[in-house]
């Protein structure tokens, strides 16, 4: 009788803590980028818990993982993670699961469909990039963590959602300061969450080389270092500390892997022909003075840029190419093409002499010494070509004879993207006035971290449209935007993070969404105090000012 007493008394126990179990309701409403379509049903919810399953096909091996990130993402939020599965062809997923399936039906290779019934979630996509979107709206949708939640109630309804823009992206600057391994991971975490699909990695510079080049190595063993770094806004003061750092291949390689498994490009970039003391610091005999050169020191534009009229130069850049295509296998090369003064070319005797032998003559709109610099980005155009990789290149490739195929990165204001897409060439739009993140975010700069200047507040990246001033047909030819951060500033990870967030968050709405549906006041108010939980829970340093309170739209601003 006192064993029945007792099995009866721990029944009524387990059924108390069982209806004391915290269930949290879900908003499909309030996540950042907001979806295209979201179609609520209002016939009850599906409980997501630990018990329930997440199946996929049965041989998919990108699903597979699809499926294990969701489960993580589930297991941040309840006090457990729930189970994955193989389901065989013909096989039912079962009741109280999730199900991860392709369906080609779906229009655009990013698109997803997420249904939820009170018995069953399905996200379905054309391919496993847009199933991994849709378990990103659905990780959003929940609170970013509770430790005593044991169930999420998901409403009801149908979402149908893809992105506006093909090439959703984001840039850092390594060069001017190197960052370690796992925080480029963490950036690259921070890219998916924003639903990005494109990390721009500024490899090279004045001031540092940090990508391993087998066939050159004082590349890194001399140009990764700088003896000194100038204090403050290029004052004559330094540091007289030695500085460096830089990512050997198979480093790259790790972090091309970590990005492409949440669906994100790798797009490296070496930039040239200006830009590159650096590497003469390392092999002097490529410039046209001979040297000697340093790593710089300074922040700026300088004169000694590669020899294009120095044949040793030119085989230099595509042994070098031939190396970064063999860690990078992106569709497109970033060989940079910005602020490569003239002043060198026009004194140098082999550039003068390769002027005369390719007939490269000045006209009204560009010096022979432009042409010198088109002939550099379509020599190297070619090689990549011809290994099956295209060029994309700052707005200054414009200047003189555009490479045939180069799809051309608009960053001094949006003139250079308009005139590349009415000459028919693909653009991305990364305005500075809009998409300069080393930008302050605010016009209170004394209570900031020191930064180049400039003012692009997170309105100001909200109003961007990167398809203005273009007819429907030229509009086709913007791929999409990005925001860029160079680093003379920005030091650690921490400043980093703070100077990309939340703006990030606006940029993202502004790759994915339609322009129609954009609304910054629901973003303010709504869906980026909810996406800012998760920079709480994750430990990310973010700019709380930014969305305090209200911003004045400002006017354009561009750095003195």
């Amino acid at each position: 009788m006192r064993k029945l007493n007792q099995m009866l008394l721990a029944g009524v126990i387990a059924l108390a803590c069982s209806s004391c179990q915290k269930s949290v309701e879900a908003n499909f409403q309030t996540i950042v980028p907001l979806p295209q379509e979201v179609n609520p049903t209002q016939d009850g919810s599906f409980r997501l818990s630990k018990s329930t399953t997440i199946a996929y096909p049965e041989g998919n091996d990108l699903l597979k993982r699809n499926a294990e990130f969701l489960a993580q993402y589930i297991g941040q939020v309840i006090n457990g993670t729930p189970k994955t599965k193989a389901i065989a062809p013909g096989e039912a997923a079962g009741k109280k699961s999730i199900m991860l399936s392709l369906d080609p039906g779906i229009e655009n290779k990013e698109g997803y469909v997420l249904d939820v019934t009170p018995e069953a979630v399905t996200i379905k996509g054309q391919t496993e990039n847009g199933v991994f979107y849709g378990i990103q709206t659905l990780r959003k949708s929940m609170p970013p963590t509770d430790t005593e939640t044991a169930n999420i109630l998901l409403p009801t309804g149908t979402i149908k959602d893809a992105p506006r823009f093909a090439y959703r992206g984001m840039h850092l600057d390594v060069g001017r300061h190197f960052f370690p391994v796992e925080f480029i991971k963490r950036y690259i975490d921070l890219l998916a969450l924003h639903n990005m699909n494109t990390f721009h990695w500024h490899l090279t510079e004045d001031q540092g080389w940090r990508i391993e080049i087998k066939k050159y190595p004082k590349l890194t063993e001399i140009g990764s270092i700088r003896n000194r770094t100038v204090i403050g806004r290029n004052t004559q003061e330094y540091d007289n500390t030695p500085y460096g750092g830089f990512y050997t291949q198979e480093q790259a390689r790790e972090i091309v892997k970590y990005a492409q498994e949440r669906y994100i490009t790798v797009i490296p970039e070496v930039d040239l022909p200006g830009h590159m003391l650096a590497a003469l610091a390392a092999y002097p005999e490529m410039g046209c003075t001979g040297g000697p050169y340093e790593v710089c020191p300074r922040w700026g534009v300088f004169e000694d840029v590669l020899c294009i009229g120095n044949e040793q130069s030119m085989q230099f850049l595509e042994d070098v190419m031939a190396e970064i295509i063999e860690i990078f296998p992106s569709k497109l090369i970033h060989i940079g093409g910005d602020e490569a003064p003239r002043t060198r070319w026009q004194k140098c005797p082999k550039c003068q002499a390769r002027i005369k032998a390719e007939g490269l003559k000045a006209d009204k709109e560009h010096t022979a010494e432009d042409r010198l610099q088109s002939y550099c980005m379509t020599r190297i155009e070619k090689f990549l070509n011809s290994k099956g990789r295209s060029i994309i290149g700052w707005d200054e490739i414009l200047e003189g004879d555009v490479a045939p195929n180069a799809t051309v990165m608009s960053w001094r204001g949006s003139a250079g993207g308009i005139k590349a897409a009415q000459l028919g060439h693909d653009v991305i739009m990364t305005p500075n006035n809009f998409c300069y993140f080393d930008y302050y975010q605010t016009d209170d700069t004394a209570n900031e971290p020191l930064g180049i200047g400039g003012y692009v507040p997170l309105e100001k990246v909200y109003s961007l449209e990167p398809t203005a001033s273009l007819t429907e047909e030229q509009a086709k030819h913007i791929l999409g935007a990005q925001a860029n951060l160079w680093t003379e500033y920005i030091a650690t990870p921490e400043h980093v993070e703070y100077m990309v967030l939340p703006r990030m968050a606006a940029l993202a709405e502004v790759q994915w969404m339609q322009p129609e549906k954009k609304n910054y006041e629901d973003f303010l108010n709504q869906r980026l105090p909810r996406l800012v939980k998760f920079y709480d829970r994750d430990g990310v340093n973010y700019c709380k000012h930014a969305f305090e309170k209200k911003e004045e739209r400002p006017a354009d601003s561009a750095v003195e």
